[in-house]
């Protein structure tokens, strides 16, 4: 059953071809040194393992010394940013450098639910070390939805049913993590801690709410479509 496309999905749509006419250049920089798709996700990967050690560096000096080193927060969230760049650019570097191919999908969206699952993790880690626990199971909610919203659109898709509905997707939920650090941290850093955990709390909070409510709109969109068949 074909979906119509929201007003969002299509001014998201928009948004990234846009994107792509900005880093089109840098993408065939890459093909011409020789990168493959696999190595530019694998980066990502490298890059996003970094963000979460920020994260966790911060909780144990958090436990060590009771400051909140707001400065590794916001770096991390640059970090973020970064490497949420190659999630673009490895799927141009295919598509451009006529490298598509089913397993590079394939490991793209393994490691995709790797980044996601790792900085998250982090996240929780350090709420954990600085005495927020009620923010830090927010961000495992948050961390089920994300996993979740990829879920059920894979299973769909493995039942012929193209399931893109819903908010909150990848690009959306790399923004609200990696902003929500950068503004955490510099909050922070202004002397508001409390401010600045709020920040991380409710960016959290957002995630897990529209995620798993993406989720629950993916199984209703499925079982609709399948009852269609």
């Amino acid at each position: 059953m074909e979906t119509k496309k929201s007003a969002f999905n299509v001014f998201r749509d928009a948004l990234q071809q846009g994107i792509y006419k900005v880093i089109n250049p840098f993408v065939r920089l890459l093909i011409k040194i020789g990168f493959t798709p696999n190595m530019v996700s694998t980066v990502g990967l490298f890059g996003n393992l970094c963000a979460a050690a920020l994260f966790a560096v911060a909780g144990f000096k958090a436990m060590d010394d009771g400051g909140m080193h707001w400065t590794t927060i916001w770096v991390a969230g640059i970090v973020i940013i970064a490497s949420s760049l190659f999630d673009m650019l490895d799927g141009q570097v295919a598509r451009l450098g006529n490298m598509v191919s089913r397993f590079g999908a394939f490991y793209d969206s393994v490691l995709d639910r790797y980044c996601e699952m790792i900085t998250l993790g982090g996240i929780a880690f350090y709420l954990i070390c600085i005495n927020a626990p009620a923010w830090a199971l927010v961000t495992f909610l948050a961390l089920v939805g994300s996993v979740m919203v990829s879920y059920t659109r894979a299973r769909a898709e493995g039942l012929d049913v193209e399931c893109k509905v819903g908010f909150m997707q990848r690009p959306e939920r790399v923004v609200v993590t990696s902003l929500c650090a950068i503004a955490a941290g510099i909050t922070g850093e202004s002397g508001a801690d409390e401010a600045a955990v709020l920040i991380i709390g409710l960016a959290m909070a957002l995630i897990a709410a529209l995620a798993n409510l993406t989720a629950f709109v993916r199984i209703a969109h499925t079982k609709a479509a399948i009852e269609d068949k």
